[in-house]
């Protein structure tokens, strides 16, 4: 633990006040990139490299949901067409939303995603524990990016008498995330993988929140997808030794879209004052801080073989865009955290060791009564 902590870097390097792109550290040269792996977590069709048969379909692996799956998700949706009705909430701000729908429809990134050729020769490059951990990368992503494109889709569609413009934005960003999904699904190609995101959309569990919850849950993953994207693109740039595959000189504008989203999120929740201005408000900001932030890092560290092979200390990286998130959080949010505390860097790499037990215990040979009871001893073992 100790070598570990030593390749971190203190994190006050990366002042907000200078424009240069942060330096990260290169990762241990003697790391092995071998990714563990219990199962595949999405529903994908498989074909394998050496496949010449085009008519044989490839069969769907199974789906298994862990606390940090990728999830759906599904709201309450007449809450919802309460919460924008003009008549009920005068907090709309309107003149803001006619705004944003215009910043929304110029689609500066309607011609940016076009592949080329170097897609599928820089997959056919990378081979072994990396090429792997990499198709797992653009899963996770995908599924991402087309939960997004179903939840806003649907608010699209279910506010159109209601508040036709905020509407139109919700089926705009829809646009965005299934253009993102429909990029990546197109990578997963270059692998010879495809997820079948209509198999998807009828198989997943969709998960319930509340719209004050989804206002402060995508609020935090769009920002954090902006810090991710443009901190890696970055990096990229200044390193492109590491650049093992062209997807991410697609983040630079990639990134601004997930800043935009972020930015709509943040005028809905200016127009619910209610969820900025009490006590519990403040309560549920810090949750949901915690919980994305926390399932962000425990993520990362099941896959520092993908962060290392593109020359990146995964905790240094993953510090860094959690205290970027906060401090742009923290201009909407009425509470944050106090991720620049070294204690709370501490308590997350406590939750590594004890994620990373809970996983040696799921993937034993142990019967599941022992199994149970070794993973509850170590649930209890968490403590924030």
């Amino acid at each position: 633990m100790a070598a570990e902590m030593a390749l971190v870097k203190p994190i006050s390097k990366f002042n907000t006040t200078k424009t240069s792109t942060p330096k990260f550290g290169n990762p241990r040269k003697t790391c092995s990139l071998r990714p563990k792996f219990s199962s595949v977590t999405m529903s994908a069709t498989s074909q394998p490299a050496t496949a010449k048969k085009p008519g044989k379909k490839a069969a769907k692996t199974a789906i298994k949901e862990t606390l940090l799956t990728p999830r759906f998700y599904t709201t309450d949706f007449d809450e919802m067409e309460t919460l924008f009705n003009t008549e009920i909430n005068k907090n709309l701000n309107q003149d803001e939303f006619v705004a944003l729908l215009q910043e929304f429809k110029t689609d500066y990134n309607q011609t940016h995603f076009v592949r080329n050729k170097e897609f599928k020769e820089a997959a056919d490059k990378m081979q072994g524990p990396l090429r792997q951990i990499f198709v797992e990368f653009l899963e996770r992503s995908c599924t991402a990016e087309f939960s997004g494109f179903l939840l806003y889709k649907e608010l699209g569609r279910r506010l159109k008498k209601t508040n036709p413009v905020v509407a139109e934005i919700f089926s705009l960003m829809s646009r965005d995330e299934a253009r993102h999904a429909g990029f990546l699904n197109k990578g997963l190609s270059d692998f010879n993988f495809a997820l079948d995101l209509g198999f998807l959309t009828k198989a997943r569990k969709y998960t319930f929140f509340k719209p004050k919850f989804i206002f402060y849950a995508t609020y935090l993953s769009e920002k954090i997808g902006y810090w991710r994207y443009i901190t890696i693109y970055r990096h990229l740039k200044e390193n492109p030794e590491y650049q093992c595959y062209p997807i991410f000189n697609y983040f630079e504008n990639w990134c601004q879209d997930e800043n935009r989203h972020g930015d709509f999120f943040s005028a809905l929740l200016k127009a619910q004052p209610q969820f900025l201005n009490d006590w519990k408000a403040k309560l549920w900001s810090r949750f949901f801080c915690l919980s994305v932030y926390v399932t962000m890092y425990l993520n990362d560290c099941q896959r520092t073989a993908f962060y290392e092979g593109i020359g990146l200390n995964t905790k240094e990286f993953d510090m860094h865009v959690l205290i970027e998130t906060n401090r742009t959080t923290a201009r909407i949010f009425p509470a944050v955290l106090d991720v620049e505390n070294p204690e709370f860097k501490r308590k997350l790499d406590r939750m590594v060791e004890i994620n990373q037990k809970i996983i040696a215990v799921g993937e034993s040979d142990d019967i599941a009564l022992v199994k149970n009871l070794e993973e509850d001893s170590t649930y209890c073992s968490i403590g924030f």
